[in-house]
């Protein structure tokens, strides 16, 4: 079944979309036929269809939810532990720096337990646990903030070309009257 953009199920609509997909199986067992289902439960036959090769192949667990696709797919001691890897840092985890990324954290889970989150479900699962998004300062390492002071107040004056006073028509905006 498709959804809108961005859209889905909430929990009580999934709860009232299986107990339709129940209710079919009670009529497959029944020996109902697939068109006569569909306008009894108004949903489409390609749903009755589908539903009755998932029944025949699995049974009414076949029908079953599968629940959610967007809940959290690591327990509260994976997340636990992967707080304390994060918190070790990225050079602990071989990378070169000192920046944690979307797409390194999402490598570090798929490393640690075998579980694959998009760039977008690691976020969510970061931000839920209270990480939040920080942007490094763009400073080099050996940057020396005293003594960019003191060249600035220093050598700058000397090293900078003077401005030439405004003359008269050297840069002004006025032209020469026309004859």
């Amino acid at each position: 079944m498709r959804y809108a953009q961005g859209g889905g199920l909430t929990d009580a609509e999934r709860e009232a979309r299986e107990r339709v997909r129940l209710d079919a199986v009670a009529r497959f067992e029944a020996g109902d036929r697939n068109k006569a289902i569909a306008a009894t439960l108004r949903v489409s036959e390609r749903s009755v269809e589908r539903w009755r090769r998932q029944w025949r192949e699995g049974g009414a667990a076949g029908v079953a939810s599968k629940g959610s696709p967007g809940r959290p797919k690591l327990s509260g001691a994976q997340v636990a532990r992967l707080e304390r890897e994060l918190e070790r840092g990225p050079l602990a985890h071989s990378w070169a720096d000192q920046r944690w990324t979307l797409a390194r954290v999402k490598k570090l889970i798929g490393r640690l337990f075998r579980i694959s989150y998009t760039v977008e479900g690691t976020w969510r699962l970061l931000k839920r646990h209270g990480w939040s998004w920080q942007q490094p300062a763009r400073r080099a390492i050996e940057r020396d903030d005293d003594a960019v002071e003191l060249w600035k107040k220093e050598v700058w004056p000397r090293v900078r070309a003077p401005r030439r006073p405004a003359t008269a028509g050297s840069s002004s905006k006025t032209r020469p009257a026309s004859r």
